[in-house]
């Protein structure tokens, strides 16, 4: 199966996360944490959700599985609450361009979890990659001389929990990835931002002025919203641990605009940390992965086309558009072909 289309929209998708960052960042100073994490994810859904009513003509929840709810509402409270609000503690307590590349953690924290939690194959080039990741992110942790010690250490660890919480997010999301990309990443922001946004007032925070709440959500329209949509589909074509690793050039797009155009100040460490990163992505880039495999029979629905793995007749009057989706079986096949471990190669090795 062809992966570029997935590849190009992983990397889409850090290019809008990674440079969502430091813009965000400059907002941490006039709102709160929580409640910019709020506006952030509320920007995302309800730009999400006229997106689908411009798309579809009416909102609708599709009728799934339990199992399904039970996915998506993990993915949600994870990546949707938890994780943005531990970010926007963190870039309160260090620099942007640091938090940026500490954000590498999150792919390594999502290949771990898909790995021995999910089940999903691992090879040596691929953990070697995450080896490097994690001895940059190990760096850019320890506190720099004439830093504030303990905020630089409690704006890293908020940082890196909130990788573990995304990490998580991915892992569930994937369970559902073959669902409308749209439906989750809106549904996402709504619930997320509801939460946070509740839970700010609560704490007695204000709403800012609308400047800054217009800013607010423009950003997590783009860098929570349809950064999410993209990363799904790539989630759909090339599972947990591979999407990991392209989304983690997010990071450096976030660090060089933080640099560039922000002037945050860098050192050794900051440039050795990003070499150690940098060659990590670049061997998760250029894995290659085939060997003989089975599927064994599925029945689901997803967008598709019919290409070696959906040779199916339609029970329905199909007017030829490609793709197309409805609910389809796939028959067993034993082959050998270049892939990944997306929504049909999930095997064992």
């Amino acid at each position: 199966m062809n992966s570029t289309p997935s590849i190009i929209a992983a990397l889409l998708a850090a290019l809008l996360f990674g440079a969502s960052t430091p813009f965000a960042k400059q907002l941490a100073g006039d709102i709160t944490p929580i409640m910019l994490a709020g506006l952030l994810y509320l920007g995302s859904g309800i730009g999400l959700w006229a997106l689908r009513l411009v798309r579809d003509g009416r909102l609708t929840v599709p009728r799934l599985p339990v199992k399904d709810w039970i996915w998506l509402l993990g993915a949600i409270a994870s990546g949707g609450v938890l994780g943005p609000v531990l970010l926007m503690v963190g870039l309160s307590h260090t620099s942007a361009s640091q938090a940026s590349l500490l954000l590498n953690l999150e792919a390594v924290l999502t290949a771990v979890l898909a790995w021995v939690v999910f089940h999903e194959n691992a090879d040596r080039r691929i953990v070697i990659g995450m080896f490097f990741i994690v001895v940059g992110g190990l760096l850019l942790a320890w506190p720099q001389k004439g830093e504030a010690a303990a905020g630089s250490v409690l704006g890293n660890l908020a940082v890196a929990t909130a990788c573990l919480c995304w990490a998580l997010d991915n892992n569930l999301t994937r369970k559902v990835s073959a669902l409308d990309a749209v439906f989750i990443a809106g549904t996402k922001g709504l619930v997320a931002g509801i939460t946070n946004l509740s839970l700010a007032l609560a704490l007695g925070a204000t709403l800012p002025k609308w400047p800054l709440i217009a800013e607010s959500m423009g950003i997590g329209l783009a860098g929570y919203g349809a950064s999410l949509v993209l990363f799904v589909l790539a989630l759909r074509g090339l599972g947990s641990a591979r999407t990991g690793a392209y989304f983690s050039t997010a990071p450096f797009i976030g660090a060089a605009i933080a640099i560039v155009g922000f002037g945050d100040s860098t050192s050794t460490v900051f440039w050795l940390a990003a070499a150690l990163m940098g060659a990590g992505v670049w061997l998760h880039l250029t894995e290659r992965h085939e060997h003989m495999h089975t599927h064994e029979p599925l029945l689901h629905s997803h967008s598709h086309i019919h290409d070696e793995h959906h040779r199916h007749h339609h029970s329905f009057p199909w007017d030829g558009t490609k793709p197309h989706a409805h609910q389809h079986l796939h028959e067993p096949i034993t082959h050998s072909h270049p892939h990944y471990p997306d929504i049909h190669h999930q095997h064992r090795h």
